[in-house]
């Protein structure tokens, strides 16, 4: 005879405990219909399974995992729009567009609130139809009636109804006749439909059709005000738990990330952030199957299980940087969840069951969206962050950075003044970027040395002024200077302006002749792009020589090499053009070319100067440089013009069509 130990008793018994436990879960997590079986199914099969086996633990975490999923935890939005606009403003300086857009969203959700609710009362009888009327008013609705199902067809063609409450048996179209043409509209109303001739199959053909409910004649009161209000209900939750995808879009510094982080506070949501910088496997973000041994769900679900609730704000940072190998292309796995039509039936492939993410408000960040594809690209609102001008920093210093940093380093208490010429030096002097983490640094830096000035020396005056001098004295010597805008004119060097995902940058194109074989010799880490325009740019001169009074045989026995500084950095895109052209104008004619001109368009073969994009980074770029000339393509001058007066400051901005119209410019006397 077999007799059980004491010890198998005990598994056994904790074995019957785990899974009553997991029954019990299940029916008070009242899981959605599909996810529900799947887990019954697995609870079914590990009542068949030994507990000693890998399989049941791995079925047993499965479950555990399912029920801890917020599959109806929802944070609800703060609408308070004034509120919003507060929150934004005492985070951020500037940035009006992106204020702006969330809070046009937060009133599009106030609006969606409080929308009225249109019901279609559809019977051909007279009484019927106005009891269900009157109740349905009663109940808050607006109401609209149709004595049969052509009329309420010509109804629906003037009307949006929200829901069609029509009777099954009517002359002349009849209530499933009705359905159908209802199905072909958008946007589409729910149906119910209401029969005294109630069957099981007129119900179930009925919902296979496409019908929300079905209810027998005669019409129970409050079951009718319960459907009503659930399909009512439904509606407004739809309607207000699909959130837009928005990928904010600039150079490092400017704020991305910060907002995301308001925006979730703002609207009293929980925030997440994910960095997709380098991810290569697509399984980090739809996880791995169960099959494997150690599967893991995706990060996706991972994080809305942290945060425990369906709706969070939820920041993919670095969307530009992602990559992709063998194990797959995770930019495709974002195709799926920021698609507003897919992510309502995402499959984690550790879940293997639908879950819906259309609650989630989806922010991306990146340097350059150019570099993401067009697919993705597609299905978001690309809000670009520019950079800031030198007041906007200045604005930003004396009331964001510089109290936070006082904070950071207990300078509280002390009366530390930075005086406005200092802001000015640390901007220009020590700092050469578009957006505002070196600054925040430096300004770190002046306070971590002014504290130790305090415990050093004693000093029991609290205040101290920060004036130029004392910058100098704790920063040491200016870290960066003007020097392609203050060179001397030069022969076959001039000074174009490009836009990078690090914001606007000055270059310098330098151009020389000497003996050859017709070589033209393309230096400085230069993209194929960009090596196509210097083709473009020598091409153009050789075919108009005589017209800048160039010996049409300058190319014969010589070779030209066109060298753009910094090496290291690689170059790319059609912005040089025209400032190749005229490095190669000013060499062949030995005209000396003004290096406080910054040109920047595309040029064609027939000497016509193309648009650009980046016109607000690139005049910056020149501001910080010392430019005082910038020659813009004219199909440009709407992008000039539209500009704030500070980003223009101390610049003389000239629009050419041609590169002949913007030789003198350059090249003539300054």
């Amino acid at each position: 005879m077999f007799w059980k130990s004491d010890h198998a008793e005990k598994e056994e018994a904790q074995t019957d405990t785990d899974l009553d436990d997991l029954r019990k879960g299940i029916e008070k997590a009242k899981l959605p219909t599909p996810v529900n079986l799947v887990a019954q199914k697995e609870l079914e099969r590990l009542e068949k399974m030994d507990a000693s086996s890998p399989d049941y633990t791995i079925g047993l975490n499965y479950i555990d995992y399912l029920l801890a999923l917020p599959w109806h935890a929802f944070t609800d939005d703060n609408l308070d729009l004034k509120r919003a606009e507060n929150i934004l403003e005492s985070h951020h300086h500037g940035l009006q567009l992106v204020k702006e857009r969330i809070a046009e969203y937060l009133a599009v959700r106030t609006l969606s609130s409080v929308a009225d609710f249109q019901v279609l009362v559809v019977d051909d009888e007279e009484i019927a139809r106005t009891n269900l009327a009157y109740v349905l008013k009663k109940d808050g609705y607006r109401v609209l009636t149709a004595a049969n199902g052509l009329e309420a067809v010509e109804v629906l063609k003037q009307h949006h109804c929200d829901l069609v409450l029509t009777d099954l048996k009517m002359k002349e179209m009849d209530g499933i006749q009705l359905l159908e043409y209802a199905r072909e509209l958008e946007p589409r109303p729910e149906i119910v439909l209401i029969t005294g001739y109630a069957t099981v199959s007129s119900a179930v053909d009925a919902l296979q059709k496409g019908a929300a409910h079905y209810l027998p004649k005669p019409i129970d009161l409050e079951e009718l005000r319960a459907t009503v209000r659930g399909i009512h209900q439904k509606k407004v939750h739809l309607t207000m738990t699909r959130s837009p995808v928005l990928c904010f879009a600039g150079p490092p510094g400017t704020g991305k990330t910060s907002v995301g982080c308001s925006i979730a506070q703002a609207l009293q949501r929980e925030f997440v952030r994910i960095s997709l910088a380098g991810l290569r496997d697509e399984a980090e973000l739809r996880g791995h199957r169960r099959t494997y041994v150690g599967a893991m769900p995706g990060r996706i679900i991972s994080e809305i299980k942290r945060v425990g609730v369906r709706n969070p704000v939820f920041m993919l940072d670095e969307i530009d940087k992602i990559g992709q190998d063998f194990r797959g292309d995770p930019a495709s796995v974002l195709l799926e969840i920021l698609d507003p039509e897919q992510n309502q039936r995402f499959v984690d492939n550790y879940l293997d069951v639908p879950f819906d993410l259309s609650g989630v408000m989806f922010i991306a960040t990146a340097n350059a969206v150019e570099k993401l594809p067009e697919p993705l690209l597609d299905r978001m609102e690309v809000i670009h962050f520019p950079s800031y001008t030198a007041r906007e920093k200045r604005m930003i210093a004396k009331h964001y950075l510089i109290p936070r940093q006082m904070r950071e380093h207990a300078l509280t208490s002390r009366k530390i003044e930075f005086t406005e010429g200092a802001l000015n030096k640390l901007i220009e002097n020590y700092t050469l970027e578009a957006g505002l983490r070196n600054l925040e640094r430096q300004i770190a830096t002046v306070c971590r040395k002014l504290a130790r000035i305090y415990v050093r020396d004693e000093k029991d005056d609290p205040e101290l002024k920060v004036d130029e001098s004392l910058l100098e004295s704790l920063l040491g010597p200016r870290k960066f200077t003007h020097e392609i805008a203050s060179a001397g004119r030069q022969v076959g060097v001039t000074t174009g302006l490009v836009w990078t995902e690090f914001g606007g940058e000055i270059i310098s194109v330098e151009a020389g002749i000497m003996k050859g074989s017709q070589q033209l010799i393309l230096t400085g880490s230069l993209g194929s792009v960009l090596r196509e325009s210097a083709q473009t740019a020598l091409s153009y001169i050789r075919s108009h020589a005589e017209d800048f009074s160039i010996d049409p045989d300058f190319f014969s026995g010589s070779d030209i090499h066109i060298h753009i500084p910094s090496g290291a950095v690689t170059k790319d895109g059609p912005s040089a053009g025209v400032t190749i052209a005229v490095a190669l104008i000013s060499l062949l004619t030995r005209k000396p070319a003004r290096r406080d001109v910054a040109l920047t368009g595309e040029l064609t073969l027939s000497g016509r100067i193309l648009p650009v994009s980046g016109i607000r980074d690139k005049l910056l770029a020149a501001q910080r440089a010392g430019v005082k000339v910038v020659v813009l393509p004219k199909a440009n001058a709407v992008d000039a013009m539209s500009l704030e007066p500070d980003v223009t400051d101390s610049l003389e901005v000239v629009f050419a069509e041609a590169v002949q119209t913007l030789l003198e410019a350059v090249l003539g006397q300054s």
